[in-house]
């Protein structure tokens, strides 16, 4: 990982948000996904109509409330992922998969990009069986389309922890640090080379 993000670490932050809980409006809905760099996945998300709004965080480990440097270090099981809090009267779950899978490298196994580490894994975690069902049937479609194995992870979602404050909307608070990041990074590269046109999905 890049020196660039060895930013000072504050408290961790003692909130843990149920699966389905939303702080938009009780019209909203969740989905989590995990895409290696959170900053990448918040501002992907962020340009997608229909999602209110999005908080970096952590899923999928035993440890709870982990701080991100606990998270990194590889000690809690936890990957970074993306709460996204979206409308479905806008956009659907059918949808936020399809930014998703374009956003990410869906071949890398415990890595995205400069990154590496369980804590930078590809992974949905879904709230539901329709849900479940939808991540599913687009992962076989990947790998009918590469004729290859997804080394995507798709798991039952258990608990959110939100990450510490100065990580949240990185991209705009820090845009100089961030875009220096992201380039040297190679994300864009890389999904250039896997998905070509396709890359960024709608968030592009």
């Amino acid at each position: 990982m890049l020196k660039l993000r060895g930013v000072l670490l504050c408290g961790p932050v003692l909130l843990v948000l149920p699966f389905g809980t939303t702080m938009a409006s009780e019209e909203t809905a969740s989905a989590i996904f995990g895409g290696g760099c959170f900053w990448c996945v918040e501002e992907a998300f962020d340009k997608v109509e229909g999602v209110v709004s999005t908080t970096s965080g952590f899923s999928g480990g035993h440890v709870e409330n982990p701080s991100y440097q606990q998270v990194v270090d590889g000690n809690t099981g936890h990957a970074e992922v993306v709460k996204v809090e979206y409308d479905p009267d806008t956009v659907d779950y059918a949808t936020l998969l399809h930014v998703f899978w374009r956003n990410i490298d869906p071949f890398a196994i415990d890595r995205q990009f400069c990154d590496a580490g369980e804590a930078y894994r590809s992974v949905i975690y879904y709230g539901n069986d329709e849900e479940q069902a939808l991540a599913e049937a687009t992962r076989d479609e990947l790998v009918e389309r590469f004729d290859r194995e997804i080394a995507t992870e798709i798991s039952p979602f258990e608990a959110f922890y939100p990450a510490e404050e100065y990580h949240q909307d990185y991209y705009r608070k820090n845009p100089v640090r961030y875009n220096y990041y992201k380039s040297a990074c190679g994300r864009e590269r890389r999904l250039e080379a896997v998905w070509g046109d396709e890359a960024g999905g709608l968030g592009g």
